[in-house]
């Protein structure tokens, strides 16, 4: 069973140069595709192959046919992606509509909560703060927060490896969201529902994603740094980057212009869950971004261009995940799928895909207004990368 929530998805739970060219996305898809097409055969890419030493552009136009058919399966209302591969023209193009009652279409350009994407940012927080000294990875967790079952043996890496064996608060709080769908969460409410189930196993003998893990690390940066997560990251991550759209949302607060979204109630009826407070996923999944962001964060992520060489290192330590994907690996608040680095999120209303492939110079960015079907969501995801990358495809699904 698949079931929607904040974890990027689970069968088993609800749960060089920095910076590529940002397409314009005032423009129209039509004329972004006109102007790409111009810059492709320009620079003398259309058709070519690696024979002469430059990359062979990118199927954009059985991309833009495939999308609608996988967006339909999956029941989404709207989507937006992106593909850029270093030395190509990039690809953004928004498809189906951003509100269901008025028909609005979607653009590129648009504010997408990311859901458990915020991981990659906290997590990174936490690391740059290794690099300071002010943390250690095995560290445990009672030094920085008290009262954490079998604080003294979990540490910061067990949490960030999702391996602590602390049992997902979001199980419990996401099904209370439509009856509470404004009320305001505090960190250490959530922990207090995380911690009234007992640990599942001890600390680094398996895998087990829970939001509780990255809830603690939100208050770890708190602590170290002695600045509130979204200062923090505003500060040491999407301010160093220019990632000027993205953002922590504590509250309903929503930039414009931005996608309606759409999750499953209880009665299995569609509901228009745009405004429902994220602050239940502070530090786990309240984030906002869009597919610009997004597109220079994955590289940035998978570059380790915030951290040293060393920390990198540590963060790409991945092990078995079996809950994520068939074959998936974790590391240190990332995934590994066949290739692909990066995270995925799903929250109520929207899911978000944002990963880098190093050994293709290719980063993939995909940002839906619904949460109603994430298999269907994730099969459209693996149309999208037997296009643009078939000889690293997505991974199936778990099983």
């Amino acid at each position: 069973m698949i079931a929607e929530g904040l974890h990027h998805l689970s069968l088993a739970r609800v749960r060089g140069a920095r910076r590529g060219p940002r397409p314009d996305t005032g423009r129209p898809s039509s004329i972004r595709r006109f102007v790409a097409a111009l810059s492709l055969l320009a620079a003398g890419l259309v058709g070519c192959d690696d024979s002469d030493g430059a990359p062979a552009a990118l199927p954009y136009a059985r991309l833009t046919e495939a999308i609608p058919a996988a967006m339909e399966h999956a029941s989404v209302p709207g989507a937006i992606v992106g593909v850029r591969q270093d030395g190509i023209a990039p690809y953004a193009e928004a498809f189906g509509v951003r509100d269901t009652a008025t028909g609005e279409a979607m653009s590129t350009d648009l504010f997408m909560r990311v859901g458990s994407v915020t991981k990659t940012f906290t997590t990174t927080a936490v690391l740059q703060l290794v690099d300071q000294g002010k943390v250690g990875l095995d560290d445990p967790i009672d030094g920085y927060v008290p009262g954490v079952p079998n604080g003294d043996t979990i540490t910061i890496r067990h949490l960030a490896a999702m391996r602590s064996g602390l049992p997902d608060y979001g199980e419990m709080v996401i099904p209370t969201l439509p009856s509470r769908p404004q009320r305001q969460w505090t960190p250490q409410e959530l922990l207090d529902v995380g911690f009234s189930s007992p640990p599942l196993f001890p600390p680094g003998t398996a895998f087990d994603y829970s939001n509780t893990n990255t809830v603690l690390l939100g208050l770890v940066v708190e602590k170290a740094s002695g600045r509130p997560l979204d200062d923090y990251i505003a500060e040491h991550i999407t301010g160093p980057e220019a990632l000027d759209h993205t953002s922590v949302a504590d509250t309903a607060a929503f930039p414009s212009p931005h996608a309606r979204g759409y999750t499953r109630a209880s009665d299995g009826a569609t509901v228009d869950a745009t405004d429902w407070n994220p602050s239940w996923g502070y530090g786990a999944g309240n984030m906002i971004s869009t597919l610009d962001d997004l597109s220079v964060w994955a590289r940035v992520l998978a570059d380790g261009a915030l951290l040293t060489p060393a920390t990198q290192h540590e963060r790409e330590q991945f092990q078995p995940a079996p809950s994520e994907g068939d074959g998936s690996l974790y590391g240190l608040g990332v995934e590994y799928q066949n290739g692909w680095i990066g995270h995925n999120g799903n929250i109520v209303g929207y899911q978000a895909y944002a990963y880098r492939l190093p050994a293709e110079g290719k980063t993939m960015v995909v940002l839906v207004n619904s949460n109603v079907d994430p298999l269907g969501v994730w099969n459209l995801v693996t149309e999208i990368v037997d296009v643009v990358s078939p000889d690293h495809p997505w991974p199936g699904p778990p099983s």
